[in-house]
């Protein structure tokens, strides 16, 4: 088979298999790119973080959580005060990510940022959860990459190895149980829990424990 047959066949999304043409029906992958200025900063730019990240963010000492917090400025993040995040917490692009006070991001979380994430003041995302902002068009050939933002609003708890889809809303005060899978919005001070995520109850709180007023500064 001639040259220019190759090219009419990969053209029409065709694969040649011990000379037998294929059809790629559902996905061309020889076909796919990343859309112009998903990432937000430059190749060189992202590389250069990747790099900050797996060294001096990921080997440093667990207590060093200021040290890591500037890091994460350095590189465009807004994060407020007190706010805790681990060593092994990973952020592909930390100039999309907002997070407020007094927030705890535990360990080994994925924090997929090809969207926004918002995380609001007093919130916990518990150890091994995957917020994904991301993901690709299956109805498409060329498997399109995309990006939906994410908001876990303050006050709200993801408990451990939970999946957050794109373009979820985790609302006020909202607990998601662990290993939860959310495709929908999370309403405000609800229990929910399960592969999907369902609403299983409200958050009663124990009275005379919740005195406490604080603001919101992201930096």
């Amino acid at each position: 088979m001639g040259n220019a047959s190759g090219v009419e066949l990969k053209s029409a999304g065709m694969l040649c298999l011990e000379g037998v043409p294929v059809l790629r029906k559902y996905q061309q992958l020889d076909r796919f790119k990343v859309p112009p200025g998903f990432r937000g900063r430059s190749k060189m730019y992202v590389q250069l973080w990747w790099l900050v990240q797996s060294t001096l963010f990921a080997m440093s000492p667990q207590a060093m959580y200021l040290w890591r917090a500037w890091l994460l400025r350095l590189f465009g993040a807004k994060i407020g005060k007190n706010t805790v995040i681990r060593s092994s917490v990973r952020i592909p692009y930390p100039w999309k990510l907002k997070i407020g006070n007094h927030c705890h991001i535990g360990d080994e979380v994925r924090l997929y940022t090809y969207g926004e994430i918002e995380i609001g003041d007093c919130a916990v995302v518990s150890q091994r959860s995957y917020v994904c902002t991301g993901s690709h068009d299956y109805r498409s050939p060329t498997f399109d990459l995309f990006a939906k933002n994410i908001v876990i609003e303050a006050e709200a708890w993801v408990a451990t190895d939970v999946f957050v889809a794109p373009g979820v809303t985790i609302g006020h005060g909202a607990v998601v149980g662990a290993r939860s899978s959310v495709f929908r919005d999370i309403p405000a001070g609800s229990i929910s829990f399960g592969n999907p995520a369902r609403v299983v109850g409200q958050r009663q709180m124990k009275t005379g424990q919740t005195d406490g007023v604080v603001g919101s500064t992201l930096t």
